[in-house]
């Protein structure tokens, strides 16, 4: 099943100062969302086969569109997330489909590697509703100074029948993170964790 997108949106969010200091280099957070028809809004279906189909898809084009945005080679991402607002007519578990079975391992592919799990927000809205996608290290769920979020909003969507995906990538943490646990120097990769 090929996705219907009515809109698919890109930013880069770059923080160069925060509490007064200089960020050297600047941290940087793309975020790629697509607007999509729900094939299944309106009535209960038993399988929601095409939605997953839809998020194997979406999460290749959106965390390439990302990696773009960020101007880095996929192994140069550091944190993803991902998210989705479900219109009216859907249900959560139309964000659930979309963001669990299949859209992670392309999203990996997109910023190599990737051994700790996506992190993942879903929700039902409708036009111009904001959701947080949480983000943390892509290789290892343990790195403090990854945990962060992006806001994710489109103001004409989604319709009631529509589903807003969003992925987000970045090539580095918050800015001037300072509150220990495992630093990303110190990733082993292996387990998802450390």
């Amino acid at each position: 099943m090929k996705a219907q997108i009515r809109k698919l949106l890109v930013t880069l969010d770059e923080t160069h100062a925060e509490g007064g200091k200089p960020v050297s280099p600047p941290t940087r957070r793309a975020l790629a969302m697509a607007v999509i028809r729900n094939p299944y809004a309106g009535a209960y279906h038993e399988q929601l086969d095409e939605l997953i189909a839809i998020g194997e898809e979406l999460g290749a084009l959106l965390g390439q569109r990302c990696v773009q945005a960020l101007g880095i080679a996929p192994s140069q991402a550091h944190s993803y997330g991902k998210a989705a607002i479900v219109g009216e007519a859907g249900e959560l578990e139309h964000a659930a489909a979309i963001l669990h079975p299949k859209l992670g391992a392309p999203l990996r592919m997109a910023v190599e590697k990737g051994a700790a799990l996506v992190p993942s927000a879903k929700k039902r809205g409708g036009m111009g509703t904001p959701i947080d996608v949480p983000l943390g290290h892509k290789d290892a769920a343990f790195v403090r100074s990854h945990f962060d979020a992006i806001e994710a909003r489109i103001t004409d969507a989604p319709f009631a029948d529509e589903i807003l995906v969003a992925v987000a990538v970045t090539d580095s943490g918050r800015p001037h993170p300072r509150v220990g646990g495992l630093q990303a120097n110190e990733i082993v990769g292996q387990d998802g964790l450390r």
